[in-house]
């Protein structure tokens, strides 16, 4: 009578937890679930656990799609640098080593110096974002797939200016990511940071974009980066950061720290300005810009008071490289730049980017106010020189 008794409270029991589970869901969010018991007759214990078969549906704020459909194409990027020997050769010479051991005269170890990055395919034909600062002191470059495969990499061409490199390998059947559109993603979007930190493995952070626009910084000489909090890490440089559907908007690139690791405050450059720059280094190994020959400062409200002006927008002219494009058209120190082709100057960094994207040999409208007069100057763009300012 006695395990009878047992066996109806089991049952009991069974049922109600079920009957609890169904009301607690909803009907149209109730998953399968199966009691299973555990225990003794006399120690009776009944646990819930969901049944097998085809998994839910996705849970609410789960990003596990994005992060499916981007992650095959974020690569580990592996470089090796080739030791400096020592001067002497008796320094790599075995007699010598005997009886001084083997000495790391130069600071350099007699291995080959490894670092690891992250990198993104963009193209089924093997071409790969990174950061140029992962790979541009590289003899050997290694690229590791997230599922598993392997190929040496060939540098396409870099751009230090704005810390990017394009890399190529050669492989079938490559995963390729999805460009987002960077223009229009706003502060507060959720997005995800994904590459290799520290040759953990790839890993998925998860953050918001905190800001747009963000230069000044003093890191790349043309920049306009996407701040995100979404932790990133050494090894993440080059990997992808993309939005709430797998898309990319950004190459990850550096981030704000005193410690090294992630404080919550990291750099993206946008896939728009990554994706000209790869244009141009796929079509012709660098990348081309316009310039004209200038050095600007920004206008602060001191020296818009200095000069009587009434507005704080715009580049002054501080000086003019003689013989260059802009002397050869009529610019003169004082002038305060104010825009390029109708498009307007703001600051001095707008009008980098902005004469940056001219074509070199084309002409250019640009409008200057000298003496409190506004005048346009037909100026002919030169090419920018490597380490122009």
């Amino acid at each position: 009578m006695r395990r009878l008794w047992l066996l109806f409270a089991q049952t009991v029991t069974v049922v109600l937890a079920l009957y609890f589970v169904y009301t607690a869901v909803g009907p149209e969010r109730r998953a399968p679930v199966r009691a299973q018991q555990i225990g003794s007759a006399d120690h009776p214990a009944v646990m819930l656990e969901a049944a097998p078969g085809k998994a839910p549906g996705v849970a609410v704020g789960s990003y596990r799609a994005a992060a499916g459909r981007a992650m095959p194409a974020v690569v580990n990027i592996i470089t090796s640098k080739k030791p400096k020997r020592g001067k002497h050769p008796l320094l790599r010479d075995p007699f010598f080593k005997k009886f001084f051991g083997d000495r790391d005269h130069d600071g350099e170890g007699d291995d080959d110096e490894s670092s690891l990055g992250s990198g993104v395919i963009v193209s089924g034909e093997g071409y790969i974002l990174t950061n140029n600062h992962v790979v541009e002191a590289a003899d050997e470059i290694e690229v590791v797939l997230a599922d598993g495969r392997k190929a040496a990499a060939k540098v396409v061409g870099t751009d230090p200016e704005t810390d990017l490199a394009v890399i190529k390998i050669a492989l079938d059947k490559l995963p390729v990511i999805v460009l987002g559109q960077a223009e229009q993603a706003q502060v507060g979007d959720v997005v995800l940071a994904i590459g290799n930190p520290f040759g953990v493995g790839q890993t998925v952070t998860m953050g918001i974009i905190s800001a747009l626009g963000r230069n000044n910084l003093h890191i790349n000489h043309f920049e306009n980066f996407i701040q995100t909090d979404a932790a990133i890490n050494f090894g993440n440089s080059g990997g992808a950061l993309v939005d709430a559907n797998g898309n990319l908007l950004g190459i990850n690139s550096a981030i704000y720290s005193q410690s090294g690791g992630s404080v919550g405050i990291g750099f993206a450059i946008p896939v728009s300005t990554a994706k000209s720059v790869m244009e141009a280094i796929i079509k012709s190994g660098h990348v081309v810009r316009g310039w004209i020959g200038v050095e600007t400062q920004e206008i602060t409200p001191e020296l818009a008071s200095s000069f009587g002006l009434k507005r704080q927008s715009g580049a002054i002219i501080a000086g003019v490289v003689r013989n260059g494009p802009a002397d050869k058209g009529g610019m003169k120190p004082g002038d305060i730049l104010l825009s390029v082709d109708d498009k307007p100057v703001a600051d001095t960094n707008q009008m980098l980017n902005v004469i940056a994207q001219l074509v070199p040999g084309g002409k250019a409208k640009m409008t200057v106010l000298r003496k409190s007069r506004e005048t346009t100057l037909d100026i002919t763009v030169g090419k920018r020189p490597a380490g122009a300012k």
